[in-house]
């Protein structure tokens, strides 16, 4: 028994070990009352180590917020199917992200809650991550558009925009969706296509809304 306990960890291992107990002290603590006593505890390792594998709290952080946001946009990516008509790899898209956001709450609230309360650099690494996701809905707002043959006048300024305000819809459906008990993220992910799709349809018809001329 002795040997199987004294058996060396890989570090690459040792330190994913004590990401995730960092991630679920971070989510469900906050990143100013969460310890690194409490993340050694849970890791099952000693302080010190985690101070020499991963330095201070603020690195330990940081490295944690690039974990998350990595396997968000890679979550994201994975879930949509190149070839398929671009409604449906938004719909698949939106619903991998919502998956792994209920999937991943404490991870969901180190990038959205602690990440963005607590100044630079953290908010800089998930400002990173969402550019990289408004980049991916652009391009397949885009493709959207080039299918339906859209109204010229939508240009790539407007299509910039809609994305940047789907992801925001999205963030907060997330957020809501994960505090909400019940709701599925294939609900959410629906309800923000019902909202979103149609309108988006209608503008790339050339189909826009305009206020009534009277006061």
């Amino acid at each position: 028994m002795g040997a199987v306990k004294g058996k060396r960890m890989p570090r690459a291992v040792r330190e994913q070990q004590m990401m995730d107990a960092a991630v679920q002290t971070f989510g469900q603590r906050g990143y100013r009352a969460a310890s690194m006593d409490e993340i050694a505890e849970l890791a099952g390792v000693s302080k010190p180590l985690v101070y020499l594998y991963l330095n201070s709290k603020e690195e330990l952080f940081t490295a944690c917020i690039r974990r998350e946001a990595r396997a968000l946009v890679e979550a994201v990516r994975a879930g949509v199917e190149p070839g398929l008509p671009a409604d449906r790899q938004l719909w698949d898209g939106l619903r991998a992200f919502f998956t792994h956001a209920a999937e991943n709450p404490d991870a969901w609230s180190v990038l959205h809650n602690q990440a963005r309360t607590h100044g630079e650099p953290f908010a800089a690494e998930v400002s990173a991550m969402r550019e990289e996701i408004v980049a991916f809905v652009t391009y397949l707002i885009g493709s959207a558009a080039r299918e339906a043959a859209c109204d010229p006048d939508l240009a790539d300024r407007e299509v910039a925009g809609l994305a940047h305000a789907l992801v925001g819809a999205a963030e907060s459906l997330a957020g809501w969706g994960n505090a909400t008990p019940g709701v599925s993220a294939k609900e959410t992910a629906a309800t923000l296509m019902n909202f979103a799709w149609e309108g988006l349809e209608n503008l790339m018809r050339g189909q826009r809304w305009a206020p009534s001329s009277r006061p």
